[in-house]
């Protein structure tokens, strides 16, 4: 299943080092690109893309890895690197005739998107993220018993094989459990659309893993590389989350502050999966965003 709103087209587009990914475009106007989080496709900005798009061109891909875009086996750490992850962004967005666009990124999404925004500054007008902290302050900030929240983080942090054997022997529960667990409307996700989400985690195990398990390496040393030379968010920056900074013990809009001066931190009653949850909400909020 693809967005099937009037007026986007599904193309295969370049993405770094050879992969290509799938993307649903469409709409006309300045350019903003939106990134699925886990355990999802493109599919979920369905209800925002289609408002976006009366004003926008609206990009939606496939990450590598999900979805119908390429899965490349991970030779080594740099291949789902989200240093990686965000060069295909840009090499897909160029492809379309974009050399500077806005990015909005939901969960691992927004891993990426956080990763492109300071890669490459002269390309990111605006960044938007929806429901993450940047991955080394994500580390840092689970601890203790409240750490079993991320219980997945863990899991696939570890060597290949164990986590891919044990996820793939009962991937429709693995991935259903996030779908249930993380939704506080789940008549948001209709049993079409959750069905294809599962359908494509379970034919992407493998890729799903490496790019969770960089999360535990290569993305930790990008993260702390750019922390220790100072390096900032250098444009407008919209951070969406909901108050699980307050259940975890932290200050989610301080760590935000720290990597983006340029902030403006909102809170939500929506679940994880705002943007089907709350399109109208979301779309206003990148709407918002753009006019900054």
């Amino acid at each position: 299943m693809a967005l099937t709103s009037p007026g986007f087209d599904h193309l295969r587009l370049p993405g770094a080092n050879g992969v290509e990914l799938a993307a649903a475009v469409g709409g006309s106007g300045s350019p903003v690109v939106l990134l699925h989080g886990f355990p999802q496709t493109h599919l979920m900005w369905r209800h925002v893309a289609e408002r976006l798009a009366a004003d926008h061109t609206v990009i939606c891909p496939d990450l590598r890895g999900y979805g119908a875009s390429d899965k490349p086996n991970a030779t080594d750490s740099e291949v789902y690197a989200k240093r990686t992850m965000a060069a295909d962004v840009v090499t897909l967005a160029a492809a379309l005739g974009h050399e500077r666009f806005a990015l909005v990124g939901h969960d691992r999404g927004a891993l990426v998107a956080f990763r492109a925004g300071l890669d490459h500054p002269e390309t990111i007008t605006h960044l938007g993220i929806l429901d993450v902290v940047p991955t080394l302050d994500m580390w840092n900030v689970l601890h203790g018993v409240s750490a079993a929240v991320g219980y997945h983080l863990f899991l696939m942090a570890q060597p290949p094989g164990l986590p891919e054997t044990m996820i793939a022997a009962s991937a429709d529960t693995f991935f259903g459990s996030f779908l249930d667990a993380w939704a506080n409307d789940p008549t948001a996700m209709p049993e079409d659309v959750r069905a294809e989400y599962l359908s494509a985690s379970a034919a992407a195990v493998t890729s799903i893993v490496a790019d969770y398990r960089a999360s535990a390496d290569i993305d930790v040393v990008h993260d702390q590389a750019d922390l220790d030379a100072g390096s900032q968010l250098a444009m407008p920056v919209t951070v969406i989350q909901q108050d699980w900074g307050a259940q975890l013990g932290y200050d989610a809009a301080g760590v935000w502050k720290a990597w983006a001066p340029d902030l403006d931190h909102r809170l939500t009653r929506a679940g994880h999966f705002m943007a089907e949850e709350a399109p109208e909400e979301i779309a206003a909020a990148i709407q918002g965003l753009l006019a900054r």
